[in-house]
């Protein structure tokens, strides 16, 4: 259990700084869309605009219902799935571009574009699937290597790297 959760936490530091510093790019745009802009709109938070009305870790009214359309368990459901998936996006992509918890937010992000990409816009040709797939392909190193060493995983996990030494 030890070591699953260090492997959760503790990122793997690429050899140079500027590698590490490369992957922060995609992960930071990544985060900050799906915190700010693709997730606001369907979950409340303090960023969320005021004209959508929502309280704090409230899901978007209308949500439930797209879930629910795409049938099998989605549609039995559609509640626990809508606020899980807004919260992979909203909260999930603040910790992404954190670097705080990167994995997991990284896992949860990942899960929630293959339902868009596979339940949601598929259907409408390749070319509406570029935004899923593109958080999907952002999201990837995080999963893999964690934050590197530019997050917050790294500072909370520095004190652990050292003792082996």
């Amino acid at each position: 259990m030890v070591r699953l959760l260090r492997f959760l936490v503790e990122p793997l530091v690429l050899p140079r700084w500027w590698q590490d510093a490369l992957l922060l790019l995609p992960r930071l745009v990544c985060g900050y869309l799906l915190a700010f802009e693709f997730g606001a709109v369907k979950f409340g938070l303090p960023w969320s605009p005021p004209d959508h009305n929502l309280g704090l870790f409230e899901v978007a009214f209308w949500f439930p219902g797209d879930v629910a359309a795409y049938g099998g368990l989605f549609a039995v459901l559609p509640g626990f799935f809508a606020w899980m998936g807004a919260f992979s996006e909203a909260v999930g992509g603040l910790l992404l571009a954190l670097g705080l918890g990167t994995r997991v937010s990284a896992f949860l992000i990942i899960c929630t574009m293959l339902v868009a990409i596979f339940m949601q816009q598929i259907q409408q040709g390749m070319w509406n699937t570029l935004p899923a797939a593109g958080f999907l392909w952002a999201a990837l190193p995080g999963l893999v290597l964690g934050s590197g060493r530019f997050g917050l995983d790294y500072i909370l996990a520095k004190p652990r790297r050292h003792e082996h030494v």
